[in-house]
């Protein structure tokens, strides 16, 4: 029969046991509780893909704000998120989008945050109130975020709290999506953005985190498949990509700026024919050659002999 000192050990070695064993369980569920972070990206060796072009569709829910598409990056190459309507993880924060940069020799993604202000995003005009410096497109008014109109798509019947404010571009257009190296900006962050780079950030939402996941999946948005004209170039909800509320990119089956590229896009298909290649009249109303009378012709032959 053991003694008392046996005892003892053994209950201290399945004390350890059933120790260990907890400590593990408890790793085990923190890797897989712990999700991947879809946009951590080293460096890629080649410049991002041109910014395409598309409208954004009407803002579904008030309160929500637009975050803009953007070229992420996978092993099989550059693809596209689109731009989203998402609301925010609490009142008072802006979206600051990500943007590609030029460090080294390789280019390297600055993912995107919430906070208080917006901060540097490398210059790229991103469009919808993204100008490349700040954000035109609303602001928190006490508890209530207020659209500006003028460079927003906002229901009227839905989204009430609005403004309308000119956004001047002081600076050229450009559709270069990333900052630095062969042909990129040369935006430098402002005074107002190093403030911002202090703020206390807010990373990306769980639904933005499926919304690039979902992305990534999409062989769809692959540029080597889209060539820079994704299909879904716009959702009205994250993670939306079936159904009402996709906007295309120019260029994508024929579409421009998620309407048909044709002016008049509501004609049926034979005056959109004509649109396209030039209408023509029907044979009664085509104007005829003039023809000058038996005696017209007589007058003008004996006028020339003499």
């Amino acid at each position: 029969m053991p003694g008392p000192t046996w005892t003892r050990l053994a209950s201290i070695e399945v004390i350890a046991i059933a120790a260990a064993t907890i400590l593990l369980s408890a790793c085990a569920a923190q890797v897989r509780v712990a999700a991947p972070v879809p946009e951590a990206v080293v460096g890629v060796d080649v410049a991002p893909p041109p910014l395409p072009v598309y409208v954004q569709p009407p803002c579904p829910m008030a309160g929500w704000m637009w975050t803009p598409g953007y070229w992420g990056w996978a092993s099989a190459g550059y693809y596209w998120v689109p731009g989203t309507w998402v609301a925010p993880p609490r009142i008072g924060v802006l979206w600051t989008p990500g943007y590609w940069g030029f460090v080294g020799r390789s280019y390297v993604w600055h993912a995107g945050y919430w906070g208080p202000h917006v901060g540097f995003y490398g210059g790229v005009h991103y469009g919808f109130g993204y100008t490349g410096v700040g954000f035109a497109g609303g602001r928190w008014v006490g508890g209530a975020f207020a659209y500006n109109r003028s460079v927003t798509n906002v229901n009227m019947t839905v989204v009430h709290n609005t403004y309308n404010e000119t956004v001047v571009n002081n600076v050229n257009v450009t559709r270069v999506s990333y900052n630095g190296g062969t042909g990129g900006l040369r935006t430098m962050p402002t005074a107002q953005d190093r403030v911002a780079e202090r703020d206390r950030h807010i990373q990306p939402t769980p639904l933005q985190r499926q919304h690039v996941q979902q992305a990534r999946r999409n062989p769809e948005l692959m540029a080597s498949a889209n060539h820079g004209h994704p299909a879904i170039a716009a959702t009205s909800r994250p993670g939306a990509f079936k159904g009402s509320g996709l906007v295309r990119a120019r260029g994508a089956n024929g579409r421009a700026n998620g309407r048909p590229a044709m002016a008049g896009q509501h004609m049926n298909p034979r005056h959109a024919s004509q649109a396209r290649h030039g209408a023509r009249r029907p044979a009664a109303q085509r104007p005829r050659p003039r023809k000058h009378a038996p005696a017209r012709r007589n007058q003008m032959r004996r006028s020339q002999k003499h």
